[in-house]
C-alpha cells in the first residue's frame, strides 16, 4: 500500500467515516484513499467551513474530524477553523500535501511553510517520511485525542504517493493517551486535604467546564447536586452537564455582565469551590480571581497555564473519578438558601417579555424544538443572550465557539453534525452578519439535500461591537450595514426562505420545516436596542 492508503486506513480504524474539504492536485491521492477506506468526503465551498463541518461530525460521532485541504492557499484558508479547534479542544486531523524538501529548494509556486503557519494553533505538525506513514497517523490520532483534545496537521509529501510496495504494516491506530492520574490517589495528602475541605464546607459550589464533558462527569456532579444540595454553575460549553431544569442547576455563565452580578458574589462567598474540568478560556476578564484561592479544589482534565485564579489543591486526571473520590459535605449546606435566591434572581433578570424580540425568539425556539434537537449558535450579542435563556437537558446539545469566539461557525457546525447524524434534527442560530459571511455554505446544504433549519435574528448591525462602542462612549462607526434579503438568498440556493414576526409564526414555520428535504431559513427582524441591559 502507498502512504495515502495507509493514512486513510489508520483514520478509518479510529472510527472516522466523514471528511470535509476542497481538493487540489497535491491531495488527490489522499482523497481517493479516503474513498476506498470508507470515509465519505463532502465537498465544501470554503476550507474554513470544512474545518467547522469536521468539528460538527466529531460532536455527532465521537471520532476525530477530518479536514482535507490542498497545499498553500487551500490549507492556509483553514487557519481560523484550526485555531478554533485548538482553543475549543476539538480533535481535528488536518490532511494536506507538500512538496519534497529537495524540490522546495528551487520550486516556489504555492509553497509556504505549513508547519510554521500552523504551529501556534495545533498540538503538533507532523510530516510523513518514507516508511513512517503508519507510525505518523497513529501519532496524529494519539495526540489529537489526548487531553486536552486538539488539532494536528499531517502533511504527506508528493514523493511518497507512488511508493506502492512499502514493507509497512497497515496497523490499527494506537490508543489515545490518557491524562496522568494526578495526586488524588487514595491515601495521598492532597486528596485528604480536599476531602477535609469539602467535608467541612457549608457553602460548597461546583463550577464545571469542558473537561467535565470530556470525562463524562455528569453522574458524579448529579450525585453531589441531588444528594447533598450542592449548586452547579457551568461554562457555556458545559451547559447541560446537569439538566438545567434541576433545582441545583444555576446555568451557564462567563460572558454576561448581568448574570455575573448574581453568580460572582455567590462564588466569592463560597467556602469550597470545586472546579470540575473548568478552563477559564471561556470567561471574561471579570472572572479573574473570583474566589479565595484557599477555598478552591481544582480538578483539571489537563494542565493549563493561566493567571486567572488560584486553588488550594490541584489535581490532573479523570474528572469524574476525582469528583467521586472527594466525598461529600458533612452536614447541611447553604443554610440561608443563597443558591435558590440566585436562581430566582437569574430567572427574573432574563424573564421573557410579552412582546416579540430576542427574548421571545430564543425562548420559543427552545420550547418548540423536537426532542433530541442539536442547536448551534454563532458568535455575537445574540449568542450571549441565548445562552442565558436556553435550557439544556443534556450536554453537547448547544454547540458554539466559546473560547475562540469565532464568527461564521454555526452553519458549518450544523451541516457537519447533520451530515454525520442525518436522523437528528439540527438547528443553527446565526446573526445576520454571520449569515452574510458564510452564505456560500447554503450551496453545500443544497447539494446534500439536508433538512436543516437556520434562524437568523436580523438587526443590520454588529450589535455586540456597537454595544461596546456605546459603553466606551465612542461614536457608532463601522458596525452597521444595509442588510441582505436573506429569504431571497435562501431561495436562490434552493431552500425555503421566510420572514418571521411573532412566536406563533415561528412555531408554525418550524413545524413545517422539519418535514422538508431541503433547508429552511427563517429571518427574524428584531430591535437591536433590546440588547441594552439585556445581558
Amino acid at each position: 500500500m502507498n502512504a495515502a492508503q495507509i493514512i486513510a486506513n489508520g483514520l478509518a480504524g479510529a472510527g472516522c467515516r466523514h471528511a470535509f474539504g476542497m481538493p487540489g492536485g497535491e491531495v488527490l491521492a489522499l482523497l481517493d484513499a479516503l474513498r476506498v477506506a470508507g470515509i465519505e468526503f463532502t465537498l465544501v465551498k470554503h476550507e474554513n467551513a470544512g474545518g467547522y463541518m469536521a468539528e460538527g461530525s466529531w460532536h455527532a460521532t465521537g471520532a476525530p474530524g477530518i479536514l482535507l485541504a490542498t497545499i498553500g492557499p487551500g490549507v492556509s484558508i483553514a487557519v481560523n477553523a484550526v485555531a478554533n479547534a485548538y482553543q475549543e479542544q476539538v480533535p481535528l486531523i488536518v490532511l494536506t500535501g507538500c512538496i519534497s524538501h529537495a524540490m522546495a529548494e528551487q520550486f516556489t509556486h504555492q509553497v509556504i511553510d505549513h508547519a510554521a503557519l500552523f504551529s501556534p494553533v495545533t498540538k503538533a505538525t507532523l510530516r510523513v517520511d518514507q516508511g513512517t506513514a503508519a507510525l505518523t497517523v497513529d501519532k496524529a490520532l494519539s495526540i489529537a485525542l489526548s487531553d486536552p483534545p486538539g488539532p494536528v496537521l499531517l502533511e504527506l509529501p508528493d514523493e511518497y504517493l507512488d511508493a506502492a510496495h512499502w514493507q509497512e504494516p497497515d496497523r490499527a491506530p494506537a490508543a489515545p493517551k490518557l491524562a496522568e492520574a494526578g495526586n488524588w490517589a487514595e491515601g495521598s495528602k492532597s486528596l485528604q486535604q480536599a476531602r477535609e475541605m469539602l467535608r467541612e464546607a457549608r457553602k460548597p459550589v461546583v463550577l464545571a467546564g469542558l473537561g467535565a464533558i470530556h470525562h463524562a462527569a455528569g453522574s458524579a456532579i448529579l450525585e453531589l447536586a441531588e444528594k447533598h444540595q450542592v449548586p452547579v454553575v457551568t461554562t457555556y460549553k458545559a451547559k447541560g452537564i446537569l439538566p438545567e431544569d434541576h433545582p441545583m442547576a444555576l446555568g451557564g455563565h462567563g460572558l454576561s455582565p448581568l448574570s455575573d452580578k448574581t453568580i460572582l458574589p455567590l462564588l466569592a462567598q463560597s467556602d469550597c469551590v470545586i472546579l470540575a474540568g473548568y478552563d477559564p478560556i471561556e470567561m471574561r476578564s471579570d472572572w479573574i480571581d473570583p474566589w479565595q484561592p484557599e477555598n478552591a479544589i481544582e480538578i483539571m482534565h489537563a494542565t493549563n497555564e493561566h493567571g486567572m485564579h488560584g486553588a488550594a489543591v490541584r489535581f490532573v486526571g479523570d474528572v469524574a473519578q476525582a469528583l467521586s473520590a472527594l466525598g461529600a459535605p458533612d452536614g447541611p449546606v447553604w443554610p440561608d438558601g443563597e443558591p435558590a435566591v440566585a436562581k430566582a434572581e437569574l430567572e427574573n433578570a432574563f424573564a421573557i417579555p410579552n412582546h416579540w424580540g430576542q427574548h421571545q425568539l430564543f425562548a420559543t425556539l427552545n420550547s418548540a424544538l423536537p426532542d433530541g434537537t442539536i442547536t448551534t449558535v454563532d458568535t455575537g450579542a445574540h449568542r450571549i443572550l441565548l445562552n442565558q435563556i436556553w435550557r439544556c437537558e443534556r450536554p453537547n446539545t448547544l454547540l458554539q465557539s466559546a473560547a475562540f469566539c469565532s464568527m461564521g461557525v454555526a452553519m458549518p457546525l450544523a451541516i457537519g453534525y447533520k451530515r454525520a447524524a442525518p436522523d437528528t434534527p439540527v438547528l443553527a442560530v446565526v446573526g445576520d452578519a454571520g449569515f452574510d459571511m458564510v452564505a456560500g455554505d447554503l450551496a453545500t446544504l443544497r447539494d446534500l439535500h439536508l433538512p436543516l433549519v437556520i434562524v437568523v435574528p436580523i438587526d443590520n448591525s454588529l450589535a455586540l461591537i456597537e454595544k461596546k462602542q456605546t459603553a466606551m462612549q465612542l461614536n457608532t462607526y463601522g458596525v452597521q450595514f444595509a442588510g441582505s434579503d436573506i429569504p431571497a438568498i435562501a431561495r436562490a440556493y434552493g431552500g425555503i426562505g421566510e420572514v418571521i414576526h411573532s412566536s406563533d409564526e415561528l412555531r408554525s414555520a418550524l413545524a413545517k420545516a422539519w418535514g422538508r428535504n431541503t433547508f429552511t431559513v427563517l429571518a427574524c427582524p428584531i430591535d437591536k436596542s433590546a440588547y441594552n441591559g439585556a445581558f
